[in-house]
């Protein structure tokens, strides 16, 4: 049996704006267990991004309750545009979480040139973001 990594219980936000509160999300619960896919799909609008944004720490809940198996857990997450820095090699831009976190290692960097080569990004490394298609952006974010 796979171990439960998320657990989202009664989750809802509510934002705050001159014209009075709008529900985004209401009442979801879920939970997400080691080596499931899972999609959110729906329409524009619909709170997939407002729930992203919690279960990433981005943002906080109205009500209800997140439990991760683990503290502090590592979460990857895509934002709708790419975000990349513009002042940035795509390399450097690639490298950015690992110097964030002090964590770059020969072994890391040799894995990032890798992924830029499984992506075919490699040829572009040395390549500033106004240089690519927005796809491409994608790829390196």
């Amino acid at each position: 049996m796979n171990n439960k990594l998320l657990e989202i219980k009664n989750l809802s936000k509510k934002y705050h704006t001159k014209d009075g509160e709008i529900l985004a999300i209401s009442n979801i619960n879920m939970e997400v267990y080691e080596k499931e896919f899972i999609s959110l799909v729906g329409s524009s609008g619909c709170g997939k991004s407002t729930l992203l944004n919690i279960i990433a720490g981005l943002d906080k809940e109205s009500e209800g309750e997140i439990h991760f198996e683990k503290e502090n857990p590592k979460i990857g997450y895509m934002f709708q545009s790419d975000c990349l820095f513009p002042w940035l090699t795509i390399y450097e831009n690639a490298l950015l979480g690992l110097k964030i976190q002090k964590e770059i290692t020969k072994e890391r960097e040799d894995y990032v040139l890798s992924l830029l080569k499984k992506y075919n990004l490699y040829d572009f490394k040395d390549k500033y973001p106004s240089c690519l298609s927005g796809g491409m952006k994608q790829r390196v974010g």
